[in-house]
């Protein structure tokens, strides 16, 4: 069962950075794609940022276009989330996934097979 934790959430106040990490339990598995999704309380998870193992592409919500930055960490199947110019809109819940199988779309929560148990981001004005 593979396990992934992350790591560097906390409160911060609006304008202000956070870097998130996400590391998983072993390197036995390959990830198609590692994601970053995000939950507020009373609303449905959503699509943060992901990036494709392989090619390196990497995607992003509109809301967070050009103030996160998703990359990979130098463990394998870990990657960082560069949070800048943080809003108070983006306090949330914010939970680490993979993708461990080929042909899921990395848009939807389905497309991952495994989560971490998420990290407390709290913004203020």
């Amino acid at each position: 069962q593979v396990q992934l934790v992350e790591s560097g959430g906390g409160l911060v106040q609006a304008g202000g950075s956070l870097r998130l990490s996400c590391a998983a339990s072993d390197d036995t598995f390959s990830s198609y794609a590692m994601g970053w999704y995000r939950q507020a309380p009373g609303k449905q998870r959503e699509f943060v940022s992901v990036i494709g193992w392989k090619s390196g592409l990497t995607y992003y919500a509109d809301s967070v276009k050009g103030r996160f930055t998703i990359s990979k960490a130098n463990a394998k199947n870990s990657v960082h989330l560069q949070m800048n110019n943080l809003k108070p809109e983006d306090k949330s819940i914010y939970y680490c996934a993979t993708d461990t199988l080929s042909g899921n779309n990395w848009f939807l929560t389905d497309g991952y097979d495994f989560w971490g148990q998420g990290t407390q981001v709290t913004v203020t004005s």
